[in-house]
This record gives C-alpha cells, structure tokens and sequence, in this order.
C-alpha cells in the first residue's frame, strides 16, 4: 500500500525543477534533494534493478511520504535545497560541520566602515572574510591594514549629521596619523570609503593593482612638492609590500583560483579549499564529516563546493577539482550568473594545476589526522579516568560500567530512588532506571536502599518472568560508611557479594569507604578518578531529584484539585499555572476564578474549599 501511495504521488510530480523532501513515518524530513526534473528524479528512487548504496537502502525504507517544491530554474532549486538542509538538517543528507570557533574580519556597512576581528556572523549588511584557521596571521593581516590605511578603531556610530553637530572629537590616532578623523568630517565620507575599498582589495588578495595606486599617489605628491605626504604613501606601500612577499605564491598567471580536496578515514572525511587569488594563497577553510562510509569523493565535494559558494562573497574565474562533481553544470550556471562572466571548473591529471590539487589534499589529510588525534586524546583522556579509579581502588578488573544509587524525598513521602549508569567514563542515559518505591513508611533509608537494589538485581521482572541481569563493575553509594554498611548488607543477602566492588562516596569530605575498612580513601580533589566518582554521584542526585519533582506535582494536581468533581487535569494545570499554587487558589474569589476557568468550575472550586463540608 505504501509504494502503491508513493507511486501516485511520483507519478502526479511535474517535470519542471525543484526540490523533493522525503519524509518518515512521523512526518520528520529525513532527506531533501534537488533536481532538473522533478519526477524523473523522484521517480529512479523506486526502479526496481537500479544499482543503490547502503545509504539509500537504509532511506528508502524509511521514507512514507514525499513532498516537493516547484522552483523556476535549476539555480533556485540548489539555493532553496541549502537553505531546507541548514533549517531540518535532515538525517540522511551530508551535514558539513563548521568551523563556527574560528574568527573573520568584518567589514561593516556604516557610512564609515569599521574593519575588525569577529566570531559571530550577523546578516545585516556587512562582509565577511575568512574563516582564519591561523590567529598569528589574522593579527598580522589586521595590523597590515591598519598600518597601510588610515581607518577608525573607534566603534562610534557615525552619521553626517551627528558630524556636523559636533558630537565627536578626534582621538589619539588622529594624531600619530593613523586615523584621518572622520568623526569631526576631517575627511570624506567618499574618500574614507575608497580606503575601505582599498583595504577590501588585500582581504580578497588583489594586490597588484592597489601597489600601483599607491605608486603613482606617491609621484603625484612629490610632483605637487607634497613632500611629507608621499612619504606617508611611501611608508605604507612598504608595508603592503612587505605583506605580499610573506604571502606563498603558487601559480605563475596570476589567475583567481578555488582548489578543492578531500581526505578521509573510515567514517570521517575532511573537505578543503584553498583560495588562491592573484596567484597567492589568501585564505583556506575546511570542513569535517561525519558518516561517510556510503558517501563517494562526488558527492561530499558537490555538498562542500555548493555550501562554500552559497555562503561565499568571492566567485574566482577558476575552480580545480580532484574529480567530477555531481551537478556541476548548475553550480557552473549558478557561478557564472554570481560572477557575471565565465567560470571554469577543471580536473587536472598532470601539470601545475594538479600539483595545487596535491598540495590541497595533504592540508586536507593533515587536519584531519589532526581531528582524528583529537577525538582520540578526548577519549584517552576518559580511559585515563577509568584507568585511574581501578588503581585507586585497587580493583582486580577495569571499572568500565559503573553505576550510582541515590534516594530522594519529602519528609518521607514521595520516596524515591535513582539508578544512573555510566560505561567508559560516560553516561550511558538509556540504562538510567528511576524507582517509585512501594514498601517505605516514613523517613527509612535502609530500607529504601533495600528495596531498590532488590528490585535493580532482581532475576524476575514484575510479572514474574526471568531476565538478563548485566552487573556494574562498581556500585557506587551516596553516603558514608554507615550507608554502605547497609548497602552491603543487602548485596550479600541477594547473594552477589565478590561480584562487583562497592564503595560508598561520602559527600562532606568527598571521603571514598570501601568495605571492611573503618578509614577511608582519601583520594586528591584534583585526581580524575575522585571527579569521575563525583560526576556520577552528582547525576545520581539530579535524576532522582527530577522524578520526586513529577511525582510530588503529580500528587499535588491529583489530590488537591483534581479530587473535585467536575475538575479534571487539563482545568487544575490551567488553574496552577496561573495563580501559581493551590493556596492562591484556595483564597480566590469567585469573580478571579472566573478569569481563568468557565463560571460553573469557577462555583464548584469556591464552593469546594469555602463550603462548611469544604477543606476550608
């Protein structure tokens, strides 16, 4: 019935441009794609004998629904195509990680610019370059333009009338001639734009012709016997000429370049591009990817080289690629409708140009090996933890699953009690068990610890059917000795003594108890294996705290208002949350309980506590 359902609903698609949107079962977008032809597309995902990948097995089984939009050209559909995939994230397209903690340079669209380092990017105007990967060369790059142009450090708000009213005063940069002070209209709007323009010039890495400019300023200044002016010009054409000869030329022509490249291992890729303009390397940006294993070189190059243009300011005249892309001729149309002239996308095998290749795809296997390192050392780092706690504990096996015991209640109601489970340092919340506990009177910790380890360790569950019961390499109790004497009571009278070790974490002094031993273990505050005992006895805490909170709220809805006739849950939790508590509710009049409820529930609340059979 399913692929019968589908098949009409392909069959109905148009066959103009668009986007396709695979649903599941819930109605959750799993997938988004575009295409020239909506239903032909479409339409191959259910051929029968067409040769597919694990991945598109796996969502092709998924997929319930599929919904598209129709768009004008094939140009529209790859921009609306990006903007659903950053919107839904869908789980079976590539999802690009970003490098959101490294900085850009702003430019600011005021009527005085400001040029300065950020970390958030604001879409009100302004232009971005970078990401910078390399901090030490953002601060020289920076410093560069800050040298060469006179510009502002200052983030006044500028305006020609705030200007002319005299608002501001110039500042110290004014006067060491770093600064032309625009904020008294020393100088002019035009003319302090054509720096900025000019500063643009070496963030997009032309330079050449900007060297030329300040050239001739410089000889027209002399000619005008402008003396100390030119030799302003000249100290800054120094400097941008000392910026140059620090950036790597790569190509001889001079030309405007994007290279890509792509490493990977196992399940992970890393995805780069270099930015080459004027034949110097100006910039490089890479992302990482997650769940490549189903993935060709194709399509996770199609996916980055589609986001980058989407996202980037700058379309070069020429794109070099280690292989064919998917939908390159939309990508070539879209970037030549940005560019307004012709853009080539080559693969070079020999020569120059696969040299550059080359050189990109080691960046490329260098960061990722560098990603790879990381996430190695993060989980060496939770092994050291482990690794630590059995020496200090002198367990005879490593205390890969560890587990924590924590009670809680409300002057002996609403008992209780929280099991938390942590494997390989970290915590493994679908084995976290909460108890409501059935046998306790009173204030009994003893006994609430009782029940909970029967029923945890219990080889039945509750209706009487046998289960697998997976013993933690550590119990962990919260409390002193007093309350790990009890918990060992309990363990031997279910006959799992020796099976596992169990210490009890005194919360006072961070005191460590082991059985049969009245000192404790005094381990240091800043040891890993004390915080990692901590952390699992503090998320003990938390989730028991959590489940006595729903219960005791759940009692108060229940026995409170509830227990009215004619009252149910959905008037109570109306009532609660708006007058703020039972009491509030108890000491309105009629005419407020009106305000929030229809008047006959209004009558038989009031009624209810202020009748003489009422509670009032």
């Amino acid at each position: 019935m399913r692929d019968d359902r589908l098949h009409r609903i392909v069959e109905a698609m148009p066959t103009r441009p668009g986007v396709y949107l695979h649903k599941d079962a819930s109605g959750t977008i799993i997938y988004v794609g575009k295409a020239k032809n909506l239903r032909s597309r479409v339409r191959s995902y259910f051929q029968e004998g067409r040769p597919v990948n694990a991945k598109t097995v796996a969502l092709m089984r998924k997929i319930a629904d599929v919904e598209f939009i129709v768009t004008d050209t094939e140009v529209e559909a790859l921009l609306l195509e990006n903007t659903l995939i950053k919107q839904h994230r869908p789980k079976y397209n590539i999802l690009l990680k970003d490098d959101k903690s490294y900085p850009f340079i702003r430019v600011t669209k005021e009527a005085y610019p400001r040029i300065f380092k950020t970390r958030t990017v604001i879409n009100d105007g302004s232009t971005y370059f970078g990401p910078y990967t390399d901090g030490t060369y953002l601060y020289h790059l920076l410093k560069t333009l800050r040298s060469v142009f006179p510009l502002r450090s200052c983030d006044l708000p500028l305006s020609d009338v705030g200007i002319a009213e005299g608002k501001w005063k110039v500042c110290l940069d004014y006067h060491i001639k770093k600064c032309e002070g625009p904020c008294e209209g020393l100088v002019s709007a035009a003319r302090y734009n054509e720096y900025i323009k000019q500063a643009t010039q070496v963030l997009q890495g032309k330079t050449r012709e900007l060297e030329t400019q300040l050239h001739e300023r410089m000889l027209e200044l002399a000619e005008e016997l402008r003396f100390e002016d030119a030799e302003i010009v000249r100290q800054r054409l120094d400097r941008l000429r000392q910026h140059t000869a620090k950036q790597k030329v790569l190509t001889s022509d001079r030309r405007d370049q994007d290279v890509f490249a792509l490493a990977r291992s196992e399940a992970t890729a890393c995805s780069l591009v270099l930015t080459i303009r004027d034949g110097k390397l100006v910039g490089k940006r890479h992302y990482i990817i997650s769940s490549v294993q189903d993935r060709t070189d194709e399509e996770i190059l199609a996916t980055t080289i589609e986001r980058w243009y989407i996202e980037s300011d700058s379309v070069p005249e020429q794109i070099l690629l280690p292989v064919e892309i998917e939908s390159a001729d939309i990508v070539v149309e879209y970037l030549r409708s940005r560019r307004g002239s012709a853009v080539e996308m080559i693969i070079p095998k020999i020569g120059d140009k696969r040299k550059i290749i080359a050189l990109a795809e080691q960046n490329a296997d260098i960061l990722l090996k560098e990603v790879l390192a990381q996430n190695a050392a993060k989980d060496q780092s939770v092994s050291k933890a482990v690794l630590a706690l059995q020496k200090d504990l002198r367990m005879d096996r490593l205390p890969r699953r560890i587990e924590c015991v924590d009670n809680s209640h409300f002057q002996g109601t609403d008992y209780v009690s929280s099991v938390v489970c942590f494997v390989d340092g970290k915590p493994r919340k679908s084995e976290y068990r909460h108890y409501k506990l059935r046998t306790i009177e009173g204030n009994d910790d003893f006994e609430a610890m009782k029940e909970v380890l029967g029923r945890r360790f219990a080889g039945t569950d509750e209706h009487g059917q046998p289960r697998e019961v997976v013993l933690p390499d550590l119990l962990v109790i919260d409390g002193g000795k007093g309350q790990l004497s009890h918990a060992m009571e309990i363990i031997t009278s279910l006959g799992l003594q020796g099976r596992f070790t169990v210490v009890g974490l005194a919360k006072r002094l961070e005191e460590v108890f082991v059985p049969q031993s009245s000192s404790p273990i005094l381990l240091p505050k800043v040891s890993p294996s004390l915080r990692l005992l901590q952390q699992v006895r503090d998320e003990a805490h938390r989730f028991a705290v959590r489940y006595h909170r729903i219960l005791r709220t759940k009692r108060t809805l229940q026995t409170e208002l509830t227990s009215i006739k004619g009252i149910g849950q959905k008037t109570a939790t109306l009532l609660l949350t708006t007058l703020g508590s039972v009491d509030a509710v108890r000491k309105a009049t009629r005419e407020q309980l009106e305000d929030v409820v229809t008047a006959s529930q209004a009558e038989k609340v009031w009624v209810h506590f202020h009748s003489p059979d009422g509670d009032a």
